[in-house]
């Protein structure tokens, strides 16, 4: 499975799709013009990796701020990865939040509320 690696820019994050180690990270900031054409790639990429993951993916998610749109999209990405967990593949997000922002923790409360794949809360602290 190729690796997929986009750098990150003032408005898309760093994303790493890395099949070969099981391993999904985005990054950064998520307010691209057009969320639905950057995110796009990203979850056909998804779609392939769903017929042979490995035993264990684990997802990296740092995002300081996203829109409204690339919410939608980051629903999708996980909804993927939900379809990959129940077939009975291991998965597991990590959301990292900066220790003040309840935005952004709140957000990942959400994501787990309706996806039902186990989330790890990350604080970080500065």
């Amino acid at each position: 499975m190729e690796t997929i690696i986009r750098e990150g820019s003032p408005k898309t994050p760093y994303v790493r799709l890395d099949g070969g180690n099981g391993v999904i990270e985005i990054k950064g900031r998520s307010i691209p013009e057009n969320s639905v054409e950057f995110y796009k790639p990203l979850i056909e990429w998804l779609d392939k990796y769903g017929n042979s993951p490995l035993e264990l993916t684990s997802v990296n998610v740092q995002l300081e701020y996203f829109n409204t749109s690339s919410s939608k999209c980051i629903l999708d990405i996980f909804k993927k990865l939900e379809l990959t967990h129940k077939k009975g593949n291991k998965v597991e997000i990590n959301w990292y939040y900066e220790e003040d922002d309840e935005d952004m923790f709140e957000a990942g409360e959400d994501y787990q509320s309706i996806i039902n794949i186990p989330f790890k809360m990350i604080e970080m602290v500065e």
